[in-house]
């Protein structure tokens, strides 16, 4: 069931536990931000999440301690950002709508809008960026898993690059320009070369030997650039928050989008997708054995991921008939009928992949150059708050004996 978006003031000042008199005042603060909704008896409502919000921090004051355990967790309130919202079953980076910027905007201008709030600093950015040249170790990466090449390069690249140490946040946004570009060579295992006309997108698709479909391969980086405070993200400010440099911090991310439970599930979703024969029978089978489907639902969307609904109406466009939609299609149909949940960006990912044959682990590759982009956006902004993250543990195991 898709959580509420408003409350009447009856129903916040009860979750709250105060007057009417008391909740207007938080109102009147901005604590709480409320409209007009019957435009009949002009009766105002007032944003849930403005009132949970509140209410988790009235708890925390009562109960540091549930604080500092509920802060590791789902759901719960962790860091301030001004990057990206997710509201109303719709993905929103600085107040753009990601759908939009995924149809209208460059994957280099999306990075500008995260880095900066500017698009327009795009070519500032991307146009001069070059990582660095010490890349010996190269050569022995390139037979190695996708995420593994893009360790390697981040390690030898990272090595070289002084301006790196540079944590003011144009020096950053600088140093991410270089970093992205770094690992969109590493996706297609080849060298750097100058910026093409096309991007990076661009580049990517020429590497893979698909040059009409950078459009695409951009709409999927801009999907993937960032999705507030997931797992590999406050990895990245966790990083950024001891004063790593991005390289490292990039590093940290990537290591935890490798995790089954975040992008390595695109891996996951990418093999089943290519399973042989009828896939709609295939998932039926694992349903009958009570395994999973892996590419549906999330946690965020109960009525659907809003960035696999634009990656795969844009594939639509670009390819209708294409074998891997209808495929897509009859999986859906049956995970629609049996649990009501649609597909996700993974499986979006899995099937631009197998559209365009790229070779395996592309899925994953993509996903991690774009999220590069938002996990250097994140490290700007903990780099300017300056705060160590650094949570407690509750200790539950064997007591010291007494003395």
């Amino acid at each position: 069931m898709a959580r509420r978006q408003y409350l009447t003031a009856a129903e916040a000042a009860e979750r709250l536990g105060v007057s009417r008199a008391t909740l207007y005042a938080y109102v009147s603060r901005g604590q709480i931000r409320s409209e007009v909704g019957d435009e009949s008896t002009r009766e105002r409502r007032y944003h849930a999440d403005d009132v949970e919000a509140l209410a988790a921090r009235k708890t925390y004051r009562r109960d540091p301690a549930k604080a500092a355990q509920d802060a590791l967790h789902w759901g719960s309130p962790m860091l301030d950002s001004a990057l990206t919202l997710i509201r109303d079953h719709r993905l929103y980076y600085r107040g753009e709508d990601a759908a939009a910027l995924a149809r209208e905007a460059s994957f280099e201008q999306t990075a500008a809008l995260l880095w900066t709030g500017d698009l327009a600093q795009a070519g500032a950015l991307f146009d001069t960026a070059r990582s660095s040249e010490r890349l010996e170790g190269w050569s022995a990466a390139r037979d190695l898993p996708t995420a593994a090449r893009m360790a390697v390069a981040l390690a030898f690249a990272g090595a070289d690059d002084l301006a790196a140490y540079d944590l003011s946040a144009p020096a950053v946004a600088r140093t991410g320009a270089r970093i992205v570009r770094l690992l969109a060579a590493a996706l297609i295992g080849g060298e750097e070369g100058r910026p093409a006309d096309a991007g990076i997108a661009g580049q990517i698709a020429e590497g893979w030997g698909c040059p009409d479909a950078a459009p695409l391969i951009s709409a999927a980086l801009i999907l993937c650039a960032d999705h507030e405070l997931n797992a590999s993200s406050f990895a990245a400010r966790v990083a950024a928050s001891t004063d790593a440099n991005p390289y490292a911090v990039v590093a940290a991310g990537l290591a935890a989008l490798t995790g089954f439970k975040h992008g390595g599930n695109t891996e996951l979703t990418e093999a089943f997708l290519n399973t042989p024969g009828d896939l709609a029978r295939a998932a039926a089978d694992r349903l009958r054995r009570g395994e999973r489907i892996p590419g549906f639902g999330h946690r965020l969307y109960p009525e659907g991921d809003p960035r696999a609904a634009v990656l795969i109406a844009l594939m639509r466009e670009a390819a209708p008939g294409a074998p891997v939609l209808a495929r897509l299609d009859a999986l859906t149909a049956v995970m629609k009928e049996v649990k009501e949940i649609a597909p996700n960006i993974d499986l979006a990912l899995a099937a631009l992949a197998r559209l365009l044959d790229l070779p395996p682990g592309a899925s994953l590759g993509l996903f991690a150059v774009g999220r590069s982009v938002g996990w250097i956006a994140h490290a700007i902004e903990q780099y300017a708050g300056g705060m160590l993250i650094r949570p407690r543990a509750r200790y539950v195991g064997e007591m010291p004996a007494d003395d």
